[in-house]
Order: structure tokens, then sequence, then C-alpha cells
């Protein structure tokens, strides 16, 4: 019950956000959102001088998703050079009280990509013609691949997928999470979208959903590596915003570049 009220919570207000929230207030969530979801990320992996510091270098990372508001893919590439600069210049300017000057960069220069480019595009994607729709579809295909493996995991799971990683994620979990993923893509798709292929639809789902995988191991790498078994305590029952929203970040940019070309045409 702890993880399931809060489940569907979250499920309701991210459908509200999608469907009656302006552009304007979905922007401003998802910048909220990836201000708290850098701040978990700082603590975990960047360390910094002082609060004032990491202030700073947070409201530096967040370039890409507030350049996000043009709604292009050239705004999101030059608020990322954007908080590269102000990183840099953190740097240069206390770099006497930075204990690892480059540490401190190269672990806050990732969190640029991993999650303010990745949530810009989010953004993107919304702004796009059925961008809702497009949004609830991939969201169900993280989400479905996540349910999916696990209970595949518990029911059939014996070869680990990624032991020294994560040693609860099995080989039967991951198909599993895939024909899940797939299985809600077209339900959706076929509710949502009925003039795109299905075909089409759930091949995009196996590779979202594989996407989505890579991110939750990628989150892995960086909680073992930093000692922490959850990104924060934001969500009661659901440990923190990033621990969330990991497959959702990750696969979010691929989903607008294959709406870009033109596979779903």
């Amino acid at each position: 019950m702890n993880r399931l009220v809060p489940g569907f919570l979250m499920a309701a207000l991210w459908v509200l956000l999608l469907y009656v929230a302006p552009p304007l207030i979905f922007w401003f969530v998802m910048a909220v959102g990836a201000a708290a979801a850098l701040r978990e990320f700082f603590r975990m992996a960047v360390k910094t001088p002082g609060s004032g510091v990491r202030v700073l270098a947070i409201a530096a990372s967040l370039s890409p998703v507030l350049a996000a508001y043009a709604g292009t893919p050239a705004a999101v590439l030059t608020g990322s050079y954007l908080a590269l600069l102000g990183l840099a210049l953190l740097v240069i300017f206390f770099y006497t009280a930075f204990a690892d000057p480059l540490a401190f960069l190269l672990n806050a220069g990732f969190s640029v990509f991993y999650v303010s480019l990745c949530c810009g595009f989010i953004v993107l994607l919304h702004v796009l013609p059925d961008g809702s729709h497009w949004l609830l579809i991939l969201t169900a295909i993280t989400a479905g691949s996540d349910t999916g493996a696990y209970y595949a995991g518990r029911a059939f799971g014996k070869r680990k997928l990624c032991l020294p990683i994560s040693p609860g994620k099995t080989i039967n979990g991951a198909y599993g999470g895939l024909l899940a993923a797939v299985l809600v893509a077209v339900l959706l798709g076929c509710l949502l979208l009925p003039e795109i292929s299905t075909l089409k639809i759930a091949l995009a789902a196996v590779l979202l959903a594989a996407v989505g995988i890579i991110g939750d191991l990628l989150e892995s790498v960086i909680k073992r590596g930093t000692g922490c078994k959850d990104s924060g305590t934001m969500l009661k029952g659901h440990g923190g915003l990033l621990d969330r929203a990991d497959s959702l970040l990750f696969a979010a940019p691929l989903l607008y570049s294959l709406l870009s070309w033109g596979f779903f045409a």
C-alpha cells in the first residue's frame, strides 16, 4: 500500500499534466522536476565546497531544460553548452575551494546530459503534434517494462542480467519487461494513435524499453558507486525522483529522434 497509493497518485497527476496543463505549466513542472533530480544527483555524486556553489552548479546544469521552452533541439543543445560554460566558470572562480575540481567537472558535466538534456527532450516531445499521446505511450512503455520485468523475474528469473550492477535483475525478467512494454504500447497506440502502424509501435516499444533498461542500470551504477540505496526520499515508498524517472529520461531522446526521422510515417 505504501507503494500503490503514491504510484496511482503520480500516474493521475502525470496524465493531468499531459492533457490539462498548458505548455508553459508543463515546462515549469519539468524544470522544477529536473532541479529536484539534479539535487538528488549532486547529493550522491558531486562534491562541492559549499551549499552556495552547489546551488549555482545546479542552476547552471538546468540550462538545457530551461532552453527547451523554445521548443527546438537547437535550443536544448545551446542550453547544454551554456551549462558546461557555467560549470567551467565555477571551477575557474572557486578552483582552490574544490577538493577535486576535475571530479566536479566530470560528474556535474555528466548530470547536464543525464538529467537536464534528457528532460529537455521530454519538453520537446510535449510540444509535438500528438505529443501528449506519445509521452503517455512512452511512460506506459517504461513503467510496463519495469513492472513486467519485476513479476517475470520473480516467477521465472534464474540467470542474472547484470549481477555486479543490479543483483535483482534477470534475463527472463528483461524478456518479460520487453513483452509487457510491447503489449501496453500496442494497446495505447490503437486507442490514441490508430493511424500509426501497430508493427512500428511494437518495434519502437522494444527499442525504447531496452534503452529504458539501460537507463535503469545506469542509475544503479551511480548508486552503487556512491553507496546510496535510493537517489532520495521525495516519493514515499518509491525512493527519489531519479529512481522513478531514470528509464523515462533515457528513452525520451530516442523517441524524439524516431519521430523526427519519420520512423512512424
